[in-house]
Parts: C-alpha cells; sequence; structure tokens
C-alpha cells in the first residue's frame, strides 16, 4: 500500500476532448491493465488519514453508510466545485484493482428502476441484495455545463465499501495542489488546463 508523492500523468482536456465519445455511457477514466483510478473528495479529517496512511478506513470513516466513487475527473470536479465546497475540501486518486473495480460495474444495481428488470418488485428486490449502486449522470466540461456524454458513479456498502477502503487499495494519491492549480484554468476552450489521462474502460463480462 503506496501513497505516491507524484501526480498522475497530464494532458491538456482540448486533446483529450477531441477523442473522447461525445455521447452515450461511458467509463472514462485513467487505467492500466492492473488498475483503475476513482476520485473522491474528503473533508480534511479523513483526507489526511488516508494520505498519510495509504487507506481510508480511518476513525473519522463511515462504514456503515454508503460511499460513491467516481471514475472520471471531470466529474468529481463538477461535484466538489474543484475542491471549494465544505467537505469535499481533499481530493484523492484511489488506485483500485482493475479486477475489484470490473466486478463493481458488473454487480452494481441501478440506484432507479429501469427496462432491465421484469418489474419494479425485482428491481427492488436486486437493490436489495445488491453492496454497489450504479448511477448514469450528465458528465460535465469544466465550468460545470452539463454533456451529452453520461458519467458512471458507484455507490458501494458493506463488504464492497470494506475491500474499497483497504483490501483493494493499490495507492492513495493526493490531488490538492494539482486540483487547487488547474481551478483557474477550469474554463471550457483554456488551451492551458490540464487533466489526468483517461480513455474509456471496456468491461469484461
Amino acid at each position: 500500500m503506496n501513497t505516491a508523492v507524484t501526480p498522475l500523468p497530464t494532458e491538456r482536456h482540448l486533446a483529450q476532448r477531441v477523442r473522447w465519445p461525445q455521447s452515450g455511457r461511458h467509463i472514462l477514466a485513467h487505467h492500466d491493465a492492473e488498475s483503475v483510478v476513482v476520485y473522491q473528495a474528503y473533508r480534511p479529517a479523513i483526507g489526511e488519514y488516508a494520505i498519510r496512511n495509504g487507506r481510508l478506513d480511518g476513525p473519522d470513516f463511515s462504514l456503515s453508510r454508503m460511499s460513491w466513487i467516481k471514475p472520471n475527473f471531470l466529474w468529481m470536479m463538477y461535484r466538489s466545485g474543484w475542491g471549494t465546497k465544505e467537505g469535499q475540501e481533499v481530493t484523492l486518486g484511489l488506485r483500485l484493482r482493475r479486477a475489484f473495480f470490473e466486478r463493481l460495474v458488473r454487480e452494481a444495481v441501478p440506484s432507479t428502476f429501469d427496462s432491465s428488470y421484469p418489474s419494479r418488485d425485482a428491481w427492488q428486490a436486486a437493490v436489495g441484495r445488491s453492496e454497489v449502486r450504479l448511477q448514469w449522470d450528465p458528465d460535465h466540461s469544466p465550468s460545470g455545463h452539463k454533456l451529452e456524454r453520461r458519467a458512471i458513479q458507484l455507490g458501494l456498502r458493506g463488504r464492497a465499501l470494506v475491500a474499497l477502503a483497504h483490501e483493494e487499495l493499490l495507492e492513495v494519491i493526493d490531488m490538492r495542489a494539482f486540483v487547487d492549480a488547474q481551478r483557474a484554468l477550469a474554463q471550457n476552450d483554456n488551451a492551458e488546463l490540464q487533466l489526468p489521462v483517461e480513455h474509456p474502460i471496456g468491461i469484461g463480462q
């Protein structure tokens, strides 16, 4: 278990934007054959413990409530106001084992009823059994405008959350300095804005 001292590889937003899908549901993330980086923003007591110890399950982190992770950096920045919202000041990159992340996606149940279930009762039964929720929300531009592309977030509870907090967590990446540096550049067409390198992930069945 490691705590990174350098940020993730980055690339200019404009260069990445031209190759990203413009619409539809896509999991954009920084990933390789062994790992996937997801993001969460915490209050200092939780975030700084994770940075020091390379794990999330400190005294201020609740394992009894659902916790949501986002693989898309821009969507995390939209949710946290680029690290300015109260209780979301510490942005962390959490490098997870890829096999674990893919299992979470495969086992996730939508947080709202959809036609993939034969009935609302069947969906509610699946919700009760699953430890992972899934939401597809509008992705957002650097300045916060909605896009046609949909971004995924995953809600974890129970054993899945325990595994995220320690067993399946390979690295904790302190993103605070990077977020602070990029915040003033967060306009849609700013040629200087850098983001972590992200590509779509295909999830094996």
